[in-house]
């Protein structure tokens, strides 16, 4: 055998052995766990075949506590590039066979190459997070690791979309690479994310608390908003990633890819006509309504299980991706909260930072009220919403359903945060309050002198509330000064929504000159 085919032959076994990570039993460990390996997960999210790994051969330079013994080709993370539906993506996952995925600095070094390949190449940065923290070996270095790759999570973060999976543990330090990414997944029972373990919460503040119940998918899905998906198997998992891929765009300076669409865009949905209860303080359910408009009614919801009183989430009309916002009348009567604005904040920066028109679908009678609220800076987290909106340059479309009162109004997408066309149905009702908040605070000299007169103060009150709705509580007093451009016919609004964003697809707005703006937080 020639020296060349000596060689080769030795490529070929080093490449094998990196292949098995920490070796065979270490791979049967991870799949008793019931978890697939980082090169399985790969392969199960990327086009067959497309899969181009960088620094297989790498190793690590530590050799404190004996370390020099525990090498391990590859180190600990599988990193590369390959393609989703033909697209262009940079991947890396943590390999849970090595040293428990724990990061080294030169496991860092392969993650910042992938993310800054991701920059050059304007395209996509997915990490899969399985992993017991900083490789407590290297001390300073693996802290320093870390510090790199959070460091291009911010330069990368609006300019390509990050997305993070974490399909196993992720503490410590290690959270905030998927709190700075755009989008996080976790798996339901194998998966959590905390900053500091049970061991320690029990010893600092004496709380006994397991890992489920500290840092689970169940609790970051529905109390923290921490993650924006769930899956219950990691198959499911990696289909999420593939479809969310398919409504954003490779980066900021693309559009988002574009659909063929067999759905006529005049299609009439005449359930629509019907769907408002002719009492206004009934509840309905807005998923109706957005499946009733977009392409073959699908919806793919970002925080499913979060402030479930707001929904937001990717659809298509006319084969264009967009970001919908709507309220839910039918949680919490659909009022703004802390939580719900801070969920649909984010969610319109996602889509104005790469380029997806925002449709807002709004019935929402105010703020929810009280003290909890207030304290936990309710009016910051307004704020937040009502920046993201007025700050947002992408095409912006804002249907009113029903109620649209007082500081909700203008926050949910008013005209004057420069939302493009305004529609509202018939029924909408646009004001600073609903009609019997009015009516106590416009009448109330009135009433008291019917009171002490001992007239029916009851029947007065419904009379002026009446009153109140037939003159205020209308769409036409705000169609009447521009602020309103249509009065629509519920049934059509497929219609004119496609419409208004073909019309919109030439937009250009933009901002005045400054290096950022200080979002109230």
């Amino acid at each position: 055998m020639s020296k060349q085919l000596e060689k080769i032959k030795a490529l070929v076994a080093k490449r094998e052995q990196a292949r098995l990570g920490g070796g065979e039993k270490a791979i049967e460990k991870q799949h008793a766990r019931g978890k697939y390996t980082a090169r399985e997960r790969i392969d199960m999210l990327l086009d067959e075949g497309s899969f181009e790994e960088f620094d297989m051969f790498k190793l690590h330079r530590c050799t404190n506590f004996g370390m020099e013994k525990k090498q391990y080709l590859g180190d600990g993370v599988v990193a590369g590039s390959g393609t989703i539906d033909g697209r262009l993506v940079y991947i890396f996952a943590q390999d849970f066979t090595v040293n428990g995925g724990s990061l080294s600095e030169t496991m860092a070094e392969k993650i910042c190459k992938v993310m800054d390949m991701g920059m050059k190449m304007g395209a996509p940065v997915i990490g899969i997070n399985d992993s017991g923290g900083a490789r407590i070996q290297e001390g300073i270095n693996a802290l320093a690791g870390y510090a790199e790759i959070f460091e291009r999570n911010i330069l990368a973060s609006g300019v390509i979309p990050q997305i993070s999976g974490i399909f196993g543990p992720c503490a410590g330090g290690a959270v905030y690479s998927p709190a700075l990414t755009d989008f996080t997944l976790m798996m339901e029972n194998t998966s959590y994310m905390f900053l500091t373990g049970p061991k320690v919460v029990k010893t600092v503040t004496g709380e006994d608390v397991d890992q489920e119940h500290l840092g689970g998918a169940s609790v970051h899905s529905t109390k923290s908003g921490v993650t924006h998906f769930t899956a219950k198997t990691e198959e499911e998992a990696l289909e999420m990633i593939k479809t969310l891929l398919s409504y954003i765009p490779s980066n900021n300076m693309e559009e988002a890819p574009r659909k063929e669409c067999d759905d006529p865009i005049n299609r009439m949905e005449d359930s629509l006509n019907e769907i408002l209860p002719d009492d206004p303080n009934m509840a309905y359910d807005m998923y109706k309504v957005i499946s009733a408009i977009t392409d073959n009614g699908e919806f793919f919801e970002v925080q499913p299980k979060f402030a479930k009183n707001i929904i937001v989430g990717f659809a298509r009309f006319n084969g264009q991706s967009v970001g919908i916002v709507a309220n839910q009348p039918s949680c919490y009567a659909g009022v703004l909260d802390v939580n719900a604005s801070r969920k649909g904040a984010r969610f319109v920066r996602f889509c104005d930072a790469f380029n997806i028109p925002i449709v807002s679908l709004v019935d929402v009678p105010g703020f929810l009220p009280g003290t909890g609220q207030e304290y936990n800076a309710v009016i910051l987290h307004g704020a937040q919403l009502l920046y993201a909106y007025g700050e947002a340059t992408v095409p912006k479309v804002t249907v009113t359903l029903r109620k649209s009162y007082g500081g909700s109004h203008i926050v949910m997408g008013c005209k004057q945060l420069r939302t493009d066309l305004n529609y509202a149905w018939p029924n909408a009702e646009i004001a600073v309050m609903g009609a019997s908040g009015a009516v106590a605070v416009l009448s109330a000299k009135e009433a008291k002198a019917k009171k002490e007169a001992g007239e029916d103060v009851k029947a007065f009150l419904a009379e002026k509330e009446e009153e109140y709705s037939e003159l205020f509580a209308n769409p036409y007093q705000a169609a009447k000064y521009g602020y309103i451009d249509d009065v629509i016919e519920p049934r059509n609004t497929r219609f004119r929504i496609c419409r208004a964003l073909a019309q919109l697809a030439t937009k250009r707005d933009s901002l005045p000159a400054k290096k950022h703006g200080n979002i109230p937080m």
